[in-house]
């Protein structure tokens, strides 16, 4: 495990981890029903740890500040994000329990899901103050909203002058405009747009680029220049979890590593469109050569 105080990482990635027990149905229940479901498997997740993990094999040098339990979830996902190359030196261990999500997916790729934060809920400013250096020197900082807000805009505070900060605002909820208005770029699907107030009132507080993530249809994109839609890259959905999570890591990774926005948003489109391609969330995130690949051709 390398120190995380005296290098400079490409994207740190402040956030929750999660792991995932997913049942897969021909159909979601509908309250008060009961359905059979076809298998069930146990995969890593939660969107903090997701998206490090994307931002990792999308070629980004990526640090994950979060929080697990000490239990056997928490070990499995400190493996995983090991495996990936993730720098763990910012991931405290507490007594709350790892944070658990309850997954049902349909035949057709839809799911319905159930969080239970857990130790994401644990986290708090005081933590986050004890990685500032961390930070502060991250060229993209990346965050969510499955740990509490305060951390969240107190990372994003934190943030050095020459850090991009991401904010994918998932699970959809209303934000403050102080939040807001420390964001360079924001990453809302079409319904967590409309919560957050259309794409005029982010822009009028200060978010330099919106990108609008719109699945099978890809994104569009506003900024200063206007708005302008990314094309998708058509495929047939498996599994759609995890698919925001990979379209958002390979944008800070490749935004981090240099790229101009129109390739990294072109990148992002493919790794999201890929990661429908393979059933859970982790095991779901294309490495940056299948994506190379793809951008190539």
């Amino acid at each position: 495990m390398s120190s995380s105080s005296s290098t400079r990482f490409d994207v740190v990635v402040v956030g929750s981890a999660n792991l995932d027990l997913v049942a897969r149905t021909s159909r979601l229940p509908k309250p008060g029903e009961t359905v059979s479901g076809s298998h069930f498997f146990e995969a890593c997740g939660g969107k903090g740890v997701n998206q490090a993990i994307a931002s990792a094999r999308a070629g980004a040098r990526t640090a994950f500040v979060g929080a697990l339990g000490r239990d056997h979830a928490g070990e499995t996902l400190l493996a995983a994000l090991i495996k990936d190359g993730v720098d763990v030196s910012a991931v405290q261990r507490v007594s709350a329990p790892t944070g658990r999500a309850l997954i049902g997916v349909s035949d057709d790729g839809e799911n319905s899901i159930i969080v239970v934060p857990g130790a994401n809920h644990a986290i708090s400013i005081d933590d986050i103050e004890k990685h500032k250096s961390l930070i502060s020197s991250a060229k993209v900082l990346l965050c969510q909203l499955e740990v509490p807000l305060s951390v969240v805009q107190r990372a994003f505070e934190l943030a050095g002058p020459s850090t991009t900060r991401i904010l994918n605002p998932a699970p959809a909820q209303t934000l403050s405009n102080s939040l807001l208005g420390v964001i360079d770029i924001v990453t809302p699907n079409e319904h967590e747009v409309e919560l957050l107030g259309g794409v005029s009132k982010l822009q009028s507080l200060g978010v330099k680029t919106v990108i609008v993530t719109q699945g099978e249809k890809g994104a569009m994109v506003v900024d200063e220049t206007g708005a302008r839609q990314v094309d998708p890259f058509k495929v047939t959905p498996v599994d759609t979890t995890g698919a925001g999570d990979a379209f958002c890591g390979m944008l800070a990774a490749r935004l981090a590593i240099g790229e101009s926005m129109s390739v990294a948003l072109r990148a992002a489109v493919i790794a999201g469109a890929l990661a429908t391609q393979t059933e859970g969330a982790v095991p779901s995130l294309p490495l940056w050569s299948m994506v190379k690949t793809k951008l190539e051709s």
